[in-house]
């Protein structure tokens, strides 16, 4: 079968590029290994409860934002439900307890009244982020990470930890963490608010699956790439074969532009040996953003009827006196690592059947610490991570135990096994100060990229844009 376009994975990245070439008419298949289309914008269901897999918060969508032109232009907001958030997050160790609102300007106010010294630090870390600049560097110039700039403005190891509390969203360590990015995504939530998709994330991949199917498209789930053939410097097919481990089957599609909504290291033993091995000596800079460990909560009644108030709140352990502890402490025991926990409660979110609710729990995690166990182990180390995080919570939210009718553990060992990202990865590579750019210019120019593993990093909104302007770039290319 002969297409205009073949993309390999279903990921946000790959819908939205989808979504958008079959819109202007191409012929679109996309090929995806797991049972629904997604990657981490998926939801799954247990008893009552509708699970949420990535989504906490997405920034915007707002009138600034490229995403609003994005979601219009695909028909998303007609069927697709945007709920704005109550507040940015809450932050909370042994000596402060504080909530940051969405509002720059009050984020401001309240932060200078908490730590009144500081105000200059304040006002100058919200310049950075609001309005960040373009640094050209001259030779032997670096950029500055995130940690070395909080460490330039503020004298208050405190304040540097309230304005790290969502760092997890980004990366696990400030002095690795490129300043540039950070400033643009975290910029985003305090520019443009924030919300969450009724019904889950699911909803909007479930929408793009539809609308490339309903322009001409083919979705196809349960089928795994498994090789990638090229003829005269151009990507000529694409191999694949049911994703069952009795099938053998192996089918071919033709295609003029392929697009690589996998991640980037996958790719390498799915070209041809010769492209392979460039892009391999290509990616041997970058290195692997880190995962995450998420506990899944169905409650048996709103914790927002219990008297909880917070949608996002991340606690820091005491333990954690500087921004240089933060690290360290992703690698400690669960009785004392860093986590977040969203309540859906407080937003009709729809994943739970009135009277109930659903609530994660996440902290960073690494794959290296989960892979090796033998099945029993891993259970057993599941079950125990479980009964901790059920613990910190209730000391959280005292009560809580009593409400709660199921509990999951999803690892980064999860996270590879229905992704297949390297290292049960949730951001793709790690956005380091004066990161290498990756050149593919070797490569055959009908193989695209779309996904967290390209240009425009990881999150819902980087794979949404990178998803759009892999599709915009295709569609310029000359006859």
């Amino acid at each position: 079968m002969k297409y205009d376009i073949i993309i390999i994975g279903a990921g946000l990245g790959g819908l939205t590029a989808g979504a958008k070439l079959a819109r202007e008419g191409k012929k679109v298949l996309v090929i995806e290994q797991h049972d629904r289309p997604g990657g981490y914008a998926t939801t799954f269901d247990r008893g009552d409860f509708v699970l949420e897999v990535g989504l906490h918060e997405m920034y915007g969508p707002s009138p600034g934002d490229m995403k609003t032109k994005i979601f219009n232009d695909l028909d998303v907001f007609s069927r697709v439900e945007f709920l704005p958030l109550p507040e940015f997050y809450r932050f909370t160790n042994d000596r402060i307890d504080i909530t940051i609102p969405h509002d720059p300007v009050i984020a401001a106010e309240r932060l200078s009244k908490l730590f009144p010294e500081e105000t200059a630090g304040i006002n100058a870390y919200f310049t950075q982020i609001l309005k960040p600049k373009k640094k050209v560097f001259e030779d032997g110039q670096q950029e500055k990470s995130l940690g070395e700039f909080l460490d330039s403005i503020i004298h208050n190891d405190d304040l540097k930890l309230v304005l790290l509390g969502n760092l997890g969203y980004f990366h696990d360590d400030p002095y690795t963490l490129s300043l540039s990015y950070y400033s643009v995504s975290q910029g985003s939530y305090f520019t443009g608010g924030a919300s969450f998709i009724k019904g889950g994330s699911q909803k909007l991949s479930d929408h793009l699956a539809g609308y490339i199917r309903e322009h001409g498209g083919e979705v196809l789930l349960n089928h795994l790439v498994t090789g990638i053939r090229a003829e005269n410097g151009k990507i000529t097919s694409v191999l694949y074969k049911q994703n069952m481990k009795k099938q053998n089957d192996v089918l071919e599609a033709m295609a003029d532009e392929i697009i690589a909504n996998t991640a980037m290291p996958n790719l390498i033993s799915l070209l041809p040996e010769e492209y392979g091995l460039l892009l391999k000596d290509e990616l041997k800079h970058q290195q692997t953003g880190a995962s995450l460990l998420t506990v899944y909560f169905g409650f048996s009644k709103p914790l927002k009827e219990s008297g909880h108030r917070y949608y996002s709140t991340f606690v820091y352990d005491s333990t954690i006196k500087s921004q240089k502890d933060i690290l360290k402490n992703n690698h400690e025991d669960f009785n004392v690592r860093n986590f977040t926990f969203i309540d859906y409660s407080q937003v009709d979110s729809g994943l739970a059947p009135p009277g109930k609710s659903v609530g994660t729990l996440c902290c960073i995690d690494y794959l290296k610490d989960w892979e090796n166990l033998d099945r029993a182990a891993y259970l057993a180390k599941k079950d125990r991570v479980a009964s901790v995080f059920t613990e910190r919570l209730e000391r959280l939210i005292p009560g809580v135990k009593n409400i709660i009718a199921y509990c999951e553990v999803g690892t980064p060992y999860s996270l590879r096994r229905y992704t297949l990202n390297p290292e049960g990865a949730v951001y793709g590579f790690a956005q380091a100060p004066a990161r290498k750019t990756i050149d593919t210019s070797k490569l055959p120019g009908n193989l695209h990229f779309a996904s967290a593993w390209g240009k425009t990093g990881g999150g819902f909104s980087g794979a949404i844009y990178g998803g759009y302007l892999c599709a915009l770039g295709i569609m310029r290319k000359k006859p």
